[in-house]
């Protein structure tokens, strides 16, 4: 089982400690432009790899990405560098895009090059709309994005914190976009089937506390990066775990990014992860509101995507002039 990690910035060197640490792949290659740093990051991991189960780690370049069943990108510019660390900012992640995608222009052809049968895996954000970027690009259909398993994994955490309960007793999804317009499942979120306006503590406002952690999931990122200047770790986990479901070929119901035709982009409702990305797409019960925040997460990406698709057929034709 060969993993490729394309990007070995501070997200790709989390997402390859997740790897290792979690014995996801036998094999792991690490590409990044700079050479050096990928070898330094392969080179520190090996060093403590005997604790872990076995992996044989290595750098490379494009063509050692030969024979991965899994490709997990995470090049790019991240939320720091790239500015998009305003909570006022309605853009939020999509102000990565425009540079992020023409970096997907660049790489993506490399990566499908040497692995045309890899399940390609987008970390970088923004995923969703990176993700119908590589869907063109790569000319197949197996591509996912890590969607909104980070966030409905925060959503759970602070439920948990504020009910002073196990986050693995918590059962709440977020779905949409992995950005501003994510719609938090409430009607849905349970404690181990209990629902969360039942599991209040005794005088507990339910607005105030939806309002609390509506806030603490949406923002959990900028929070992160204000601390540490990345939010790196959970998406690492994140990827790996995503990353498991495709090579155990385990049809793990997960809220990923995949492309949707009911609404014409890629965005994140459960979906069943298999050998060959996700084979099927599972509508959750939402409520009326629920529903139509969804339709309109779907918008934004969807504008989004136009974006940079008008942006390509400029380019494109500016060149052949």
């Amino acid at each position: 089982m060969k993993v490729g990690v394309v990007g070995a910035g501070r997200v790709g060197a989390a997402c390859a400690l997740a790897l290792v640490t979690r014995g996801s792949a036998r094999d792991v290659v690490i590409v990044d432009r700079t050479r050096a740093r990928a070898k330094a990051i392969a080179a520190d991991l090996r060093y403590g790899a005997p604790l872990c189960p076995e992996v044989t780690l290595r750098d490379g370049d494009y063509p050692d990405l030969a024979g991965a069943s899994v490709v997990l990108i995470a090049a790019g510019v991240n939320e720091k560098t790239g500015g998009a660390t305003d909570r006022n900012d309605p853009a939020g992640r999509l102000k990565l895009l425009d540079v992020n995608a023409s970096v997907y222009r660049d790489i993506v052809p490399k990566i499908v090059g040497a692995a045309p049968e890899a399940v390609l895996l987008v970390v970088t954000d923004p995923p969703d709309p990176l993700a119908d970027l590589t869907r063109t690009l790569a000319r197949h259909e197996r591509v996912l994005g890590t969607g909104t398993l980070l966030d409905s994994l925060r959503f759970r955490v602070h439920l948990a914190q504020r009910l002073a309960v196990s986050a693995a007793s918590i059962d709440a999804q977020v779905v949409g976009e992995h950005g501003t317009s994510e719609v938090l499942l409430w009607s849905s979120a349970r404690v181990s089937g209990v629902p969360i306006a039942d599991a209040l503590p005794a005088g507990t406002s339910m607005d105030g506390f939806r309002q609390g952690v509506e806030h603490d999931v949406r923002f959990a990122n900028i929070a992160i990066i204000e601390g540490n200047e990345a939010s790196q770790f959970g998406i690492g986990i994140v990827s790996a775990r995503i990353a498991e479901a495709v090579l155990r070929d385990e049809r793990a119901v997960l809220p990923v990014g995949a492309f949707n035709a009911e609404y014409g982009v890629t965005l994140s409702l459960p979906g069943i992860v298999g050998r060959h990305g996700v084979s099927r797409i599972l509508g959750p019960a939402m409520s009326d509101q629920e529903r139509q925040a969804l339709r309109a997460s779907a918008d934004v990406l969807r504008k989004a995507g136009e974006r940079i698709s008008r942006g390509a057929s400029t380019s494109q034709g500016a060149s052949r002039s």
